[in-house]
């Protein structure tokens, strides 16, 4: 059932998650503007061992903190859990999703869906970045850093720094 606008909470928090293996300029750009829409938006980086990471959880986190410092509103946390336990834990209700192409929509459709199956309190959100940035995908990043390739447009400087 649809919640009442009169019932929006006075401080409205999200939560943008993922692996961030490593942070991208696309990140940074569905960062910047949920962090222009929320009070608060936590960055929750998933450890994902599955998925065998480039960079290490702390690593991966090390890069998210610098590459938002300068947001005042974001803060960053490491997590190996449910995103819909963590999301409760930290009493948020909104999960901000990235959407670059029509081909993430589906997977993103489902896993919003999913969420919201386990726990109907959470809205999924989702943000389009730039055209500039519709390309970029940690994927990519990874690629080219295999083949020594440019990479370093498609980050943020402050990430460089840390590598």
């Amino acid at each position: 059932m649809p919640r009442n606008i009169t019932e929006r909470q006075s401080h409205q928090k999200a939560i943008y998650s993922g692996t961030f293996d490593p942070i991208t300029n696309g990140h940074l750009d569905i960062i910047s503007r949920a962090a222009n829409i929320f009070d608060e938006v936590i960055i929750a980086v998933a450890q994902s061992e599955l998925k065998g990471p480039m960079f290490s959880h702390e690593k991966r986190v090390e890069f998210v903190n610098a590459a938002t410092h300068h947001l005042p509103n974001v803060r960053v946390e490491g997590f190996d859990t449910l995103l819909v336990d963590l999301a409760t834990q930290l009493n948020v209700n909104t999960i901000i999703r990235g959407l670059r192409a029509v081909s993430d929509f589906e997977f993103e459709l489902q896993m919003g869906y999913a969420n919201a199956s386990i726990n109907d309190k959470i809205e999924t959100v989702y943000l389009m970045p730039t055209l500039e940035n519709a390309f970029v995908s940690s994927t990519i990043v990874r690629e080219i850093i295999r083949f020594d390739g440019k990479f370093q447009h498609l980050v943020p400087k402050e990430v460089l720094k840390c590598m």
